[in-house]
């Protein structure tokens, strides 16, 4: 290597680490890839206070929704490497980089994960008027109702989507696939009894099985649920499939400073250790499932694989 080229990377690396010890001195910005008032936004809300407290700057929540979260996720993507931009990402974006052929980023390679933030089950309901109480009776009504049986999703690729193909195959239920732009108008429509199911987010759905319009048959993933603790998961309802989780955690632009990035991971983990936010998270459906930079990314780049090999099973491709 030349001089020049060594003086140029000793003065690089010499950059870096001053810009990492006076890290941060001005606010720090968190895009949130889906509208305001929604449960992503929310949880960003609920953390960037106290990340703000201890990092003794201003956090600014961003929200760049459409795209199916790629807009955002782009915005980040292309944000310089100096962690004053962040994205809370989802397993949203995993999804996406084997859903959309022609992204102008690469969820794997132009993020680098800082701390996992929190997981959620999903819950499968049907509509309180449909007579059936279980995952084997809803079986055995889809048997005795071929033809008409459907499910509900907030779009082609979602997470809605995958878990309803998941409990369709595993179940022996074959279902159409109805998409909607949104979760509202979804969940409208399972309890006007026009859809038959939809396995999604517990936010969206636990007032309305505690007000008596949705019923709760199964969840996701490989506990029960605290809200519902009566209610079985898939394996327990007899599937060989657990069906899919969503979870949400922080990430820079590629290039981050690692000190930077451990940084944030350390405040970030230290404020999921707080009982309040323990229990805010519940009171959304979420619960708590930290994890550091390292054991995040390996996590992350297994997610990128798992949600590949699912879509292509699937077959599952936007219009």
């Amino acid at each position: 290597m030349k001089v020049s080229a060594i003086l140029a990377l000793a003065s690089a690396l010499a950059a870096t680490a001053a810009a990492a010890q006076t890290y941060p001195d001005k606010p720090i910005k968190i895009v949130v890839p889906f509208a305001a008032g929604g449960g992503v936004d929310n949880l960003t809300r609920l953390i960037a206070k106290p990340l703000g407290d201890r990092l003794k700057q201003p956090i600014i929540i961003d929200n760049r929704p459409g795209g199916n979260a790629n807009i955002g996720a782009d915005v980040a993507a292309k944000s310089p490497p100096d962690g004053y931009t962040l994205l809370m990402t989802s397993s949203v974006s995993t999804v996406n980089r084997a859903l959309f052929k022609n992204l102008p980023y690469d969820a794997l390679t132009d993020f680098i994960q800082i701390a996992r933030i929190a997981e959620a089950s999903s819950i499968l309901v049907v509509p309180a008027q449909l007579p059936v109480k279980s995952v084997a009776e809803l079986i055995a009504y889809s048997k005795a109702n071929s033809g008409t049986i459907s499910f509900a999703s907030t779009g082609v690729g979602s997470g809605q989507h995958l878990n309803g193909e998941i409990f369709s195959k595993y179940a022996g239920v074959p279902a159409v696939h109805v998409p909607y732009k949104g979760g509202a108008p979804a969940i409208t429509d399972v309890m006007g009894g026009r859809v038959t199911f939809m396995i999604t987010n517990p936010s969206e759905v636990l007032p309305h099985i505690e007000g008596g319009k949705l019923r709760a048959l199964a969840v996701t993933g490989n506990s029960r649920m605290k809200a519902l603790p009566g209610v079985p998961t898939m394996i327990e309802a007899g599937l060989k499939s657990k069906g899919t989780t969503g979870w949400w955690g922080l990430v820079a632009p590629a290039k981050t400073p690692k000190p930077i990035v451990d940084r944030i991971a350390k405040e970030m983990l230290d404020i999921l250790k707080d009982p309040a936010i323990k229990a805010n998270l519940e009171k959304m459906g979420l619960v708590e499932s930290t994890m550091g930079p390292a054991e995040f990314a390996a996590f992350y780049k297994d997610e990128v694989k798992r949600y590949g090999d699912l879509i292509a099973e699937f077959k599952i491709e936007t219009e």
